[in-house]
């Protein structure tokens, strides 16, 4: 008999549990559960507050993961290009780890890029990215629309992937915007970092590198000149700033991880991968996270490894 009634207990506290853990406060939204805990920042918006401003005639989906995936498929009505297209990659600039190859054009070679992309300044621009699968394509391509001195950017969390998954649209390739005329004074070069400053004031800086495990132990996986880090480099993984989902961990989270490595947000922050495409998510990261001073090395490792001392 006293067996039964503690196993009358022990069921009746299971399904009080079960109950307990399906309800919800009164007032709260599925919305509000799943945010709660999100990060938020300037250059961030939901896939499905992205949802939304499908169809938008002020609003222009830019899918940036390469024209291997949006050729194949992208959202519905969105224009595509890559970082490559928009940075100084083009033969007559080199390769990987020369002088000029991997930088922001001069104003007048990115005017004609933005321009021959329809890319409309007074237009909002959303950027599609791949985050865990990819590089953090969409970042490295608005923080060089920034230093073009657009303002209206954002990039959906968790990239093409969350947009998808919250119904959007698709369709077979891009579409073409119509062209427009951008014309770009000077380049905003507040967060990029060049090779000849990192060199003259290299002790002023606390150097943050992004790229995996094996890349850092000295790994050459993407033609670098040699393998290694830069010397005194903290290692903290473009990976680590996201869910399993793809999509960014808290602010809180982001917090501890900066706490543990040892870096405060008043220090003078330079991040880098191998190109500047993970650094640059990292560096938007956090600037939106409050760091003050940021900078993304925008040839990062390829040209490091030529004129630069690395460890291992």
């Amino acid at each position: 008999m006293k067996k039964f009634i503690r196993c009358m207990g022990v069921g009746l506290l299971a399904m009080m549990l079960v109950v307990g853990c399906g309800s919800k406060a009164k007032g709260v939204s599925d919305d509000d559960l799943v945010s709660k805990d999100s990060f938020k920042g300037e250059y961030l918006i939901t896939a499905k507050e992205a949802k939304k401003l499908m169809g938008d005639d002020n609003v222009i989906f830019l899918d940036c993961r390469g024209e291997k995936y949006s050729n194949k498929e992208t959202i519905k009505g969105a224009a595509a290009t890559s970082w490559q297209a928009l940075g100084t990659c083009e033969d007559k600039y080199g390769k990987q780890g020369d002088e000029n190859w991997g930088k922001v054009p001069q104003p007048v070679e990115l005017s004609k890029k933005l321009s021959n992309l329809g890319l409309d300044p007074n237009k909002e621009i959303v950027l599609l990215g791949e985050t865990l699968g990819g590089w953090g394509e969409d970042a490295r391509v608005l923080w060089e629309l920034r230093v073009a001195g657009y303002t209206n950017l954002k990039m959906v969390d968790g990239g093409y992937e969350a947009l998808v998954n919250a119904g959007a649209e698709t369709q077979k390739g891009p579409s073409k915007l119509d062209k427009v005329d951008v014309k770009i004074d000077k380049l905003d070069m507040t967060h990029d970092m060049e090779t000849e400053e990192l060199q003259k004031n290299y002790k002023d800086y606390k150097i943050v590198d992004v790229r995996t495990d094996e890349e850092y132990e000295g790994a050459k996986k993407y033609n670098e000149a040699k393998g290694g880090h830069l010397p005194g480099a903290i290692h903290i993984r473009y990976t680590d700033l996201f869910r399993e989902d793809g999509t960014l961990r808290s602010q809180a989270d982001i917090d501890k991880m900066l706490k543990d490595a040892g870096i405060s947000k008043d220090d003078k922050i330079v991040t880098y991968c191998t190109g500047g495409i993970r650094s640059a998510y990292m560096q938007l990261v956090l600037e939106m996270a409050g760091c003050k001073n940021t900078w993304n090395y925008d040839q990062s490792f390829w040209r490091w490894a030529v004129v630069g001392d690395v460890e291992k």
